[in-house]
């Protein structure tokens, strides 16, 4: 795998080509918006909806509507919908294999291929009925992405590898890494980094997180803080660089 580039296939663009021929003339499929309270009363094309989504923004109530609504249809109506719900997602899904492999590059197929693999199974799988269904979709795929990297990283020594100490290297990537990586290492639990990653990265409020989970607001910066407090800590003692270690005490893990 070594010194590999992104091929011009990928998993991501194999699925975009097969999301083309399920959109084109004479009979594109096509997804009732008309219960999705914020989408247009029609049917539309679903090459149309990802444009509509991708120079629109749309609040978590319209978002989980939709995806609840694709991912139904992917489960019960077969191969054509899994596609279709995949085709819609890959402009962000591209997005994160991009930046998962931005300085990677040799890992970038591999990538690809995780990110959709991660997504597939969160669309299979996922509770519908809980909220934020797209932001948990997205991170079921970036997570799997980021797997790829963690588990090469390291593999390779130096030729002069030194002796002695030095200063711990820096963590890699987006902090929605470093959140991912206190996750997988138990620091954190996920549902703290999604609330992390969702209220410091994303666009949501944390009021609105608060009115959907039962909680004040307060309580929930509360807790934010505090798994806060504990990412930041591990950056500075390293834990987070190079391979992530599983803790062995499962009271260090922060809840929300």
């Amino acid at each position: 795998m070594t010194g590999r580039t992104r091929s011009a296939v990928t998993a991501l663009t194999t699925a975009e080509s097969a999301f083309a021929l399920l959109t084109c003339e004479p009979a594109p499929l096509a997804f009732d918006a008309r219960p999705v309270p914020g989408l247009p009363d029609a049917t539309l094309p679903l090459d149309e909806l990802r444009t509509l989504l991708r120079c629109e923004r749309f609040d978590s109530d319209t978002t989980d509507v939709l995806w609840r609504q694709l991912a139904q249809h992917a489960r019960e109506w077969g191969p054509a919908w899994v596609v279709g719900a995949i085709g819609v997602a890959l402009p962000a899904l591209t997005h994160l294999a991009a930046k998962i492999s931005r300085s990677q590059a040799r890992y970038a197929d591999d990538v690809d291929s995780e990110v959709l693999t991660g997504f597939l199974q969160a669309l299979r799988t996922a509770d519908l009925a809980a909220p934020r269904l797209w932001l948990r979709l997205c991170w079921a795929a970036w997570r799997a992405g980021a797997a790829v990297v963690k588990a090469d990283e390291g593999e390779e020594l130096p030729a002069d590898l030194p002796t002695g100490s030095r200063l711990p290297r820096m963590p890699y990537g987006h902090p929605d890494l470093l959140l991912g990586r206190a996750a997988a290492a138990g620091l954190i639990t996920v549902e703290a980094a999604e609330l992390i990653s969702a209220t410091r990265f994303g666009d949501a409020l944390i009021e609105q997180l608060a009115l959907e989970r039962g909680v004040t607001a307060s309580a929930l910066r509360m807790r934010r803080r505090r798994a806060e407090r504990v990412v930041a800590a591990a950056v500075i003692r390293g834990d987070l660089s190079g391979r992530v270690r599983v803790p062995v005490r499962r009271d260090a893990v922060v809840a929300v």
